[in-house]
């Protein structure tokens, strides 16, 4: 759903440990927009998805791991050594 902001050009979710329920989302953005926050995304999932759907944790990205065809690398999700934006984007 996140791909649909005007700002987003390309994404992916993970679940992630979270000690209150278990799992929870994290979103991973790709975005030329510097001024496109966590809080809008945020705001933008919230109007448009179920409650437990919305990203706890929103990290903003310069790319994501990428097929030779252009499918996202699901199984190589983004680590810590791919550096991130260099913008508050972690939440």
């Amino acid at each position: 759903m996140a791909l649909l902001h005007p700002d987003v050009e390309n994404c992916a979710v993970i679940g992630v440990p979270d000690a209150k329920t278990g799992e929870a989302v994290k979103l991973f953005v790709v975005t030329q927009n510097a001024q496109l926050s966590v809080d809008d995304l945020k705001a933008f999932c919230r109007e448009n998805l179920t409650g437990y759907k919305i990203p706890r944790h929103i990290e903003f990205r310069d790319e994501l791991p990428m097929t030779p065809v252009g499918k996202i690398l699901r199984k190589k999700k983004p680590s810590a050594r791919r550096k991130p934006l260099n913008r508050p984007s972690v939440y």
